[in-house]
């Protein structure tokens, strides 16, 4: 699309704005600490999406497995993604609000959370930052290895509703950065898992709390809805996170034993 490099830049200026009002409050250290490490995300960021279109597979073979996977839910009694589309493809408002859900529960709010978590806990950042990045590198190893075509490009009658119905989708997620095939495992889903888990984990306030059980679910549900990964896609999605979350803690202990420390036990945030 013509439109796309403008889109691209129209994102970039969004990220450079944010950072510009998460910072102008901090002092110069914490400042330049944020910076860095806003950097060193916008990197993992773009080397994550590059190496997914990089390593985008064969058509044929996407296609092969994204029917391997769905045989293996039939076979389960799992194969229930075009009854739940078929429920929603006729009332607007639910197509729409699948749409929002898989769009701005995804970059916006995990960023949003990055941010605050950050400022309010840096320790449990560093700690999911980690988990973030090691199960990014286990998705790409699935991308290269397994390349997956998701449900709307199966040939299976499921419509694409987020790019037929929606005008953020090449803001949010350019094109240029998409591997099309990179279905299984779905990171849409477990990178929201792990800010579900983390506002759980760390946050006092019942709300917040509530917060963090709901948007995963409905991360989920909706990853389906659209047409953009299988059940499976979210199951597999789920367990390299949570395999990612466990590495980052072997590795966080570790550090701390090296450094001759007693892990101190954290503490809910406040105020949050």
């Amino acid at each position: 699309m013509a439109e796309s490099p403008l889109l691209l830049l129209a994102l970039l200026f969004a990220i450079a704005v944010i950072i510009a009002l998460a910072t102008r409050s901090i002092g110069s250290n914490r400042r330049i600490s944020f910076l860095r490490e806003t950097g060193l995300m916008l990197v993992a960021f773009f080397i994550y999406h590059m190496a997914r279109s990089v390593t985008e597979g064969e058509v044929s073979e996407a296609l092969q497995h994204a029917y391997l996977i769905t045989d293996l839910e039939k076979s389960l009694g799992l194969f229930v993604e075009p009854t739940w589309q078929a429920a929603i493809v006729g009332e607007r408002w639910l197509v729409d609000l699948a749409n929002w859900t898989y769009l701005w529960a995804f970059w916006p709010f995990i960023g949003t959370v990055a941010i605050w978590l950050y400022h309010s806990r840096p320790s449990t950042y560093r700690l999911f930052r980690n988990a973030f990045l090691i199960s990014g590198a286990i998705g790409l190893i699935f991308f290269v290895l397994f390349p997956t075509a998701p449900p709307r490009l199966a040939d299976l009658g499921f419509v694409d509703t987020v790019v037929e119905h929606s005008n953020f989708y090449h803001l949010l997620q350019p094109p240029q950065l998409t591997n099309q095939y990179a279905a299984f495992p779905s990171l849409h889903f477990g990178w929201v898992l792990l800010i579900g888990i983390v506002l759980i984990a760390e946050s006092p306030r019942l709300g917040v709390k509530a917060l963090g059980a709901v948007v995963p679910i409905a991360m989920g549900i909706s990853i389906v809805l659209t047409a953009n990964h299988y059940i499976l896609d979210a199951v597999g999605g789920g367990m390299v996170a949570l395999i990612g979350l466990g590495f980052a803690v072997l590795l966080s202990r570790r550090r701390e034993r090296s450094a001759g420390r007693t892990p101190v036990p954290r503490q809910p945030i406040a105020n949050v």
